[in-house]
């Protein structure tokens, strides 16, 4: 099984994009409205901030969590009892952002935004009407003006040949959201894990865009889209001398918007962030 890609200006894009999140949780777009180049500064503007000292300045705030997040409190995924091996910046725009930073990254977080809310809108449109009917608002009001929705920076540095027994880039784990969209990183390594088990590469081409369940759609959906595992596993050869910079935008609902029965937005993150320890 393999993931392919789809253009973005295809006539039945939309309709095929939706069957790849329905069979797989992951859809790969090219030819999408980004813009590359937007991207790729966005790429060298960050690498150099993570090699620089400038990001102590910016040290999260654990009653915000905007901020740098260094390595040494990085994330370990559920389940899993040893740190990934990276660091990372999260971006809200009202979070603190260094001012040489600021342009370029805020208007990826709104071009992003705007893309992941026409393809909620094709993921609701081919919804079937039986699961269609358990969205208790439209799929994009849910997250139109979110302050929830998080853009992170991430930075995996270069292999040292020290690192923890069992450690890797980012182990796997589902996310919480309701969709995240992430530009093709300048490094392979992102897989995700099938149904029957098996871990494949999502494509990586630089260009491409590829969408992810979380955990928040396959709640609002009844399970029919599902939330499945994903990890970043280590390089090998040459590629590990080089760092990794990585773009998730995590699209987050308002906090009062119910997605089911059971929870809403906020109490659903609420319970997730207790369980990572987070909170």
């Amino acid at each position: 099984m393999k993931l392919n890609t789809i253009d973005y200006l295809a006539p039945d894009s939309a309709e095929r994009f939706v069957e790849s999140l329905r069979e797989t949780g992951f859809g790969v777009l090219s030819n999408h409205p980004i813009q590359k180049q937007l991207v790729e500064d966005i790429y060298k503007e960050w690498y150099s901030f993570f090699q620089s000292e400038q990001k102590h300045d910016f040290l999260f705030k654990a009653e915000t969590h905007d901020g740098f997040f260094p390595a040494s409190i990085s994330e370990t995924a559920k389940g899993n009892n040893v740190k990934d091996i990276k660091e990372y910046y999260h971006v809200y725009p009202w979070g603190r952002i260094p001012d040489s930073l600021k342009a370029n990254i805020l208007a990826y977080y709104e071009h992003a935004n705007a893309l992941a809310s026409e393809l909620l809108s094709w993921i609701e449109q081919y919804t079937p009407p039986e699961v269609a009917v358990k969205y208790t608002i439209p799929l994009p009001d849910m997250i139109a003006q979110s302050q929830q929705t998080l853009l992170r920076i991430l930075h995996y540095p270069p292999m040292q040949g020290d690192e923890e027994m069992g450690a890797i880039r980012a182990a796997a784990h589902e996310d919480i959201n309701l969709i995240t969209l992430l530009p093709a990183a300048n490094e392979p390594g992102l897989q995700v894990k099938t149904q029957s088990g098996e871990w494949i590469d999502v494509p990586s081409d630089f260009g491409s865009i590829i969408i992810n369940i979380g955990d928040m759609l396959q709640e609002a959906s009844g399970g029919y889209f599902p939330s499945t595992s994903h990890r970043v596993i280590n390089p090998e050869g040459a590629d590990k001398t080089k760092s990794r910079i990585s773009l998730p935008l995590f699209l987050h609902p308002n906090p009062e918007v119910v997605l089911s029965e059971r929870y809403t937005a906020n109490s659903y993150l609420m319970e997730r962030l207790r369980e990572l320890g987070v909170i």
